[in-house]
């Protein structure tokens, strides 16, 4: 039989939970007695033997032996891990998630029971795997955040560390509330920007080919005609004549020069100078840097208030943010920030000498902090900007249709002068 314990006992025996998450978490592989006195084993994570043999306790096991196997998150081929890692599931399908998690909070489903139901109901293949895992790991011992951060392709910094906010405070479902506001914010934010680009991507690939096509199959034809005439080719079509000699002696070194452009780019912007510069340089793209700007501010507004409601400390929010506001450049300026505030200057100060936050960010944040109602004005932020956000996109696309149709007279005009302007000199001559 097992041995009574006191309730301050039980409740002792307990505290580990609360803390399994951080960096020296091992893999455990125990046997032990149950209450019924049949034996029991299986693997459990924790800090050390000690812990472990707490958590079991905790369980109402009885160990026997207890041994360290391997770190969390060594297992597995490194295929496996890889192919985990490159995983990823749809917006919509994570918000589904969410939102059903949230509802079997609210009624009270345990919580290996509500996994257990949301991998029934999930239609996504990784999606069901992850649930599953993160299944697994709760029952040998880890907490929600520490089972879903080991998915970091599905669960990003944000969600993570709003988790631990709602394991903290006890309120998961008025965080998973939240998170279900957010995530679908940044999706629509990001669907606007896409339908934004989406018409001009599509001319240029137009432009591309049709450019392709004409100066390969168009005017090789027609100049080996002017050639036989012996007529004095005229500048347009030289060039042209000169593009279509480099694209057939030359195309393998051309092809070879623009795939190595393109692996030494994709290198260089992993480095975090190169993503640095990548990011820099997408806010001074005129057009598209205002419009990827004001999407920023808008984030980083939304994402704030509600750090703020959940209760998460300036300084983590700071790093939060850092993490997920999605541009490198940006996220340079938040440690800036993070480390003044860590000086005592408040927020408002250092956020108006930082780069990239405009004045009505600044004035709002130090009327905030001044009144005390930082997190409300957060959120009139958080709406002017995405009105902003549906203007600038608006004004992009009524600006970006005249700007493509002269690039379009563009290129129709110099073949049509390749082209024409022989003929001309052609039929005169004949006349």
């Amino acid at each position: 039989m097992r041995p009574a314990r006191s309730s301050r006992e039980s409740r002792h025996s307990r505290r580990p939970l609360r803390r399994l998450w951080c960096n020296g978490m091992a893999s455990f592989s125990y046997q032990g007695i149950d209450e019924s006195g049949m034996k029991v084993s299986g693997t459990v994570e924790a800090e050390s033997v000690e812990m472990a043999e707490n958590i079991l306790l905790s369980r109402g096991y009885i160990p026997s032996k207890v041994t360290a196997t391997a770190k969390a998150g060594s297992g597995g081929s490194f295929l496996s891990r890889m192919g985990e890692s490159l995983a990823t599931v749809k917006i919509s399908d994570l918000i589904l998630f969410t939102k059903q998690f949230r509802s079997m909070m609210q009624a009270g489903v345990p919580i290996l029971r509500l996994l257990q139901v949301l991998e029934n109901q999930t239609q996504d293949k990784t999606l069901q795997k992850v649930v599953v895992a993160v299944s697994q790991d709760i029952k040998s011992g880890a907490t929600l955040q520490n089972a879903m951060k080991k998915h970091p392709a599905i669960f990003s910094p944000l969600y993570l560390s709003m988790i631990n906010a709602g394991e903290v405070s006890g309120t998961i479902p008025d965080i998973l509330g939240r998170l279900v506001d957010i995530i679908e914010h940044e999706a629509k934010i990001k669907s606007d920007i896409k339908s934004a680009l989406q018409y001009p991507m599509i001319v240029l690939i137009a432009l591309a080919v049709a450019f392709f096509v004409l100066l390969t199959f168009v005017i090789p034809k027609f100049a080996s005609i002017f050639a036989k005439t012996g007529l004095s080719l005229p500048l347009p079509t030289k060039i042209a004549m000169l593009m279509y000699q480099g694209l057939a002696n030359y195309w393998y070194i051309m092809l070879a020069g623009i795939v190595g452009l393109i692996v030494i780019l994709r290198l260089y912007f992993k480095t975090p100078h190169g993503r640095y510069t990548r990011d820099a340089f997408f806010l001074k793209i005129p057009l598209f840097g205002p419009l990827f700007q004001k999407a920023a501010m808008s984030r980083f507004a939304s994402i704030f208030a509600i750090l703020q409601a959940s209760g998460v400390p300036v300084m983590q929010s700071m790093e939060i943010l850092s993490g997920t506001i999605g541009n490198t450049a940006i996220s340079h300026e938040f440690d800036r920030v993070r480390d003044k505030i860590k000086e005592g200057q408040g927020i408002s100060g250092p956020l108006g000498s930082a780069k990239y936050f405009t004045p009505m960010v600044v004035d709002m944040v130090a009327i905030g902090e001044e009144s005390g109602n930082i997190e409300d004005m957060l959120r009139q932020i958080a709406i002017h900007y995405d009105d902003e956000v549906g203007y600038a996109v608006k004004r992009l696309s009524d600006m970006i249709g005249p700007i493509l149709m002269v690039g379009l007279a563009v290129v129709v005009g110099f073949f049509a002068l390749a082209i024409y302007m022989p003929m001309w000199d052609l039929t005169k001559m004949a006349k």
